[in-house]
């Protein structure tokens, strides 16, 4: 694979956003397959870059039959209604958090497990083998096909402006914004943290009146929220991975003759092995610009806080919660947890 420079990346991220904004403004020409993708990421993330390029792919492929016209930025709605929607046929395509599909589908909600997953190459064994299997499979469940491989959203970090974590106790009492995902409310309660559930929208200003001493988030989200001006350090926990599964309505993807899946399919799988890539490259450099903007990082043992959720009882309760089956594929990949 080509290597992407940020500079590269962002260039491209800028003409993806402008081709979907000249979408929006130039009818598309029939198709007889014409498809609606939504999501609810900025049109210049990654994920809709790739996305773009894989819909220029299978549009030239299968000479104009197939077409999807991606709609980011929540355009179509929140992502419990476009989940609604996708059930329904009302949008053909979503990429989705596997924490918010877990409202449908429980077993979702295991890739946000706390400190479950090492590295990457952890998540991706998992979650290209036997545990992404499982989740497919009780997706098909619901009226909606999900591709074989999920998109990369990625480990999540905590920051502070008291004092950087860097084992169990230091978060006791420590006031956090947590969303509104069970695993992470029961993991951040298990650890002994004062959790506190605030809208994102609001979440800059209570960091800043200090409301709450921290939040977690990937690092994509720490510098485009530009957290890094009212939090003083970062602490490379890891301690959860989630990703974006592309879900299609089941009618709708039958709909398509095999042939033509098998295109579209082709090039949305390899879509998301690119913005795999795509996002390390930018997680590595975001690191480097953050460190230049003040915020101090920190690399804690991880291991103390995996003790720590044992002893409270946090494995125990969601591996009977998720079921011996999904327990069972995800240790397969990562060895024993619980």
């Amino acid at each position: 694979m080509t290597s992407i420079s940020r500079r590269n990346l962002l260039v491209a991220s800028g003409a993806a956003a402008a081709s979907l904004v000249l979408g929006s403004r130039v009818a598309a020409a029939p198709s007889e397959y014409s498809y609606k993708f939504a999501n609810n990421l900025p049109a210049a993330h990654p994920m809709n870059v790739r996305a773009t390029e894989a819909a220029a792919k299978i549009k030239a492929e299968t000479g104009g039959r197939v077409t999807l016209q991606i709609f980011p930025n929540g355009q179509l709605g929140s992502d419990t209604d476009m989940l609604s929607q996708v059930r329904t046929g009302a949008i053909d395509f979503l990429s989705l958090s596997g924490l918010i599909l877990a409202t449908l589908v429980p077993s979702a909600s295991i890739t946000g497990l706390g400190f479950a997953f090492p590295n990457y190459e952890a998540v991706w064994r998992a979650m290209d083998g036997s545990l992404g299997t499982y989740v497919r499979e009780q997706i098909a469940k619901t009226n909606l096909v999900a591709m074989d491989k999920i998109w990369d959203s990625g480990f999540r970090q905590i920051t502070s402006s008291t004092r950087p974590i860097q084992a169990p106790a230091d978060l006791k009492g420590f006031k956090i914004r947590i969303g509104p995902a069970p695993v992470f409310i029961s993991m951040f309660k298990g650890l002994g943290a004062g959790v506190t559930p605030i809208n994102f929208d609001q979440l800059y200003t209570a960091l800043q009146t200090k409301i709450v001493d921290g939040q977690e988030n990937p690092l994509s989200i720490i510098a485009t929220a530009k957290f890094y001006e009212i939090q003083k350090f970062c602490s490379m926990t890891n301690h959860a991975w989630d990703g974006f599964w592309l879900l299609a309505n089941k009618s709708a993807w039958e709909k398509l003759p095999a042939p033509l899946r098998d295109i579209v399919a082709k090039h949305i799988n390899a879509a998301a092995l690119a913005e795999r890539a795509d996002l390390a490259v930018l997680n590595g450099n975001l690191r480097t610009e953050l460190s230049g903007k003040g915020l101090k990082f920190y690399e804690p043992n991880v291991q103390p806080f995996r003790d720590a959720l044992r002893e409270a009882g946090f494995y125990g309760y969601w591996r009977k919660s998720l079921g011996e089956e999904a327990w069972a594929a995800l240790e397969k990949s990562i060895g024993k947890l619980g």
